[in-house]
């Protein structure tokens, strides 16, 4: 029967909630029974010290620029595969061109965005 084919699926699913429901109540246990001092509360950071608040005020330039990285990043990781199965692509001259214009008109997208940030100063850390 049809059902008997998820009888593993629903054991599995059975077994890690019960395991994560016991690790969260262990570790909620855990803690109420440690000793709890300032020294042991204060964030550790490589033996120094902690200065100031824990969250700092970031620049949106900094967001920016990460989120621009992201971008630029994801593209140079679709140009890899492209690149490994465009020489095997150039056998047939009709999946040929089309593949290489796509590409093309990928990389000319990314570009104009490129020269739009040029523009706007996204990559100027200054201002």
């Amino acid at each position: 029967m049809q059902i008997d084919q998820y009888l593993p699926v629903l054991m599995l699913l059975v077994l890690a909630s019960g395991f994560v429901a016991f690790m969260l109540l262990g570790s909620v246990a855990a803690g109420k029974l440690g000793r709890k001092s300032k020294v042991k509360d204060t964030a550790y950071e490589c033996g120094v010290e902690p200065v100031g608040s824990g969250t700092p005020r970031m620049s949106v330039k900094f967001y920016l620029v990460a989120m621009l990285f992201i971008l630029f990043d994801i593209e140079v990781v679709f140009l890899y595969p492209w690149a490994v199965v465009y020489r095997e692509l150039l056998k047939d001259p009709v999946t040929a061109n089309l593949v290489f214009g796509a590409m093309v008109s990928f990389l000319a997208i990314l570009f104009v965005g490129f020269i739009y940030a040029l523009k706007k100063k996204a990559f100027d850390w200054k201002s």
